[in-house]
């Protein structure tokens, strides 16, 4: 029996189930980039015109939109041939340039040093090992111009494990479709099964795809961030969602 591989089986969920609903999951599209361009502003993320931004996993564009919008020139990496589509339909007259790649290798597709990182959501989870987000974190680190700044968010998967239905995570419904998450905890890594209900001329029909995610201690991280050479700026967590913001120094 073959080795099961996390990233192919991430990237085959969301090219088969998760991707032509990402947009939906949002709900209003305008309202979260608002949301999210009020956030980068708080973090005190506007930048001067000119100024690069890497968008790791950008998606559809919910901060590469935002980025640009606050005077960043923007590189969005994605391996998503349809979300990135949707970021091209998208930025209008925006300065983003949409990158379909692994973003384990975006330090490849960059030619000089950047302002500015961000891997938001919970991109960073989807990496298949700890030792694959270190690589990340060396590499973003040593991108990073003097003064410039790492904006991560990820899940906290570790400090508390759901019980019982608390598995049961209910993302999104409308009158013709319930998007439902399950969690299952193992060590190191848990399943995600995505359980999508949608209403059909004949009744409704039930969709389910599972998929990895690495469990991310945010200690673990935060001290791989200043053992590479970064300074926290700020750490918050939000209903499991946890924000840190790091800085190279000056």
């Amino acid at each position: 029996m073959s080795e099961s591989n996390p990233v192919s089986e991430m990237r085959d969920h969301y090219d088969r189930h998760l991707a032509p609903l990402y947009t939906w999951m949002v709900g209003d599209v305008d309202e979260a980039l608002n949301r999210s361009r009020a956030a980068l502003l708080d973090l005190g993320l506007k930048s001067e015109a000119g100024a690069t931004a890497i968008d790791l996993g950008c998606g559809f564009g919910l901060q590469s939109i935002p980025l640009a919008d606050l005077g960043y020139d923007v590189v969005g990496i994605d391996f998503s041939e349809e979300l990135l589509a949707e970021l091209e339909r998208r930025r209008g007259g925006r300065r983003i340039r949409g990158v379909r790649a692994d973003l384990r290798e975006f330090a490849s597709l960059v030619a000089a040093s950047v302002e500015l990182v961000v891997c938001m959501g919970d991109t960073l989870t989807h990496l298949p090992d700890l030792e694959s987000v270190d690589r990340l974190v060396v590499a973003i680190a040593s991108i990073l111009r003097p003064g410039g700044r790492l904006l991560l968010s990820f899940r906290d998967y570790c400090s508390v494990e759901l019980q019982g239905t608390q598995r049961f995570i209910p993302v999104r419904s409308d009158a013709d479709r319930i998007f439902t998450c399950v969690l299952e905890y193992g060590p190191g890594r848990m399943t995600v099964t995505d359980l999508v209900h949608e209403r059909t001329e004949t009744g409704w029909r039930q969709r389910a795809s599972s998929y990895p995610k690495l469990r991310l201690a945010p200690d673990w991280l935060v001290q791989r961030l200043e053992t590479s050479g970064l300074s926290m700026v700020s750490r918050k967590s939000e209903r499991g969602l946890v924000t840190l913001l790091a800085q190279k120094p000056a």
